[in-house]
């Protein structure tokens, strides 16, 4: 069924756009929920929250792609979930991408926080416009989705050193792009 009927069947209020939601995307969904969430139950759990949210946001939104909507209200619980997790502990699956980018993206901590954050992002979005597709592709799977590095280079057909080596050099590109753009580290 595509994405169009599955939304159709929300407004309808039919409890059968959810199980035709899950047979679609639900693999995507998990995918998302255990890379931040490396306890299996609470990745279950996560998938389940953002299944009550989509029933809860749909109608009246009609998200286009739905996919990438899908997948970006999981991260968001997900994220969630990490955070009231190891609030006194460090985890090292997600944290250890995050500090791949400390090196290359400035600290907010200033008052004009938000407004510094809209800019790093929309700097960001420029610098992977100007990326190829595979680089693209590189940083969003790793550092948006938070995929392992092995993961990713089972996906590319490439070995791990790989695709650390082109994470490492977009990382430099990017600092070398944000120091332009008058962001710095």
């Amino acid at each position: 069924m595509d994405d169009e009927k599955i939304i159709d069947l929300f407004f309808d209020r039919s409890e059968r756009a959810l199980e035709e939601l899950a047979r679609k995307h639900g693999g995507a969904v998990r995918n998302v929920a255990s890379n931040f969430l490396r306890d299996r139950r609470d990745a279950e759990e996560c998938v389940n929250d953002t299944w009550l949210a989509v029933w809860d946001a749909i109608p009246p939104q009609r998200p286009n792609p739905l996919l990438s909507w899908l997948c970006a209200v999981t991260r968001n619980l997900a994220l969630k979930r990490y955070h009231a997790n190891t609030a006194h502990k460090r985890n090292s699956f997600y944290d250890t991408a995050l500090s791949e980018l400390e090196e290359s993206v400035p600290a907010l901590e200033t008052v004009e926080t938000a407004v510094d954050a809209r800019t790093l992002a929309a700097s960001i979005n420029a610098f992977l416009a100007d990326c190829g597709e595979e680089d693209r592709f590189l940083f969003v799977r790793r550092y948006w989705f938070s995929d392992s590095v092995p993961y990713i280079a089972a996906t590319l057909n490439c070995t791990p050193h790989r695709v650390s080596v082109r994470l490492y050099r977009l990382r430099g590109k990017l600092q070398a792009f944000l120091e332009k753009e008058g962001m710095t580290v």
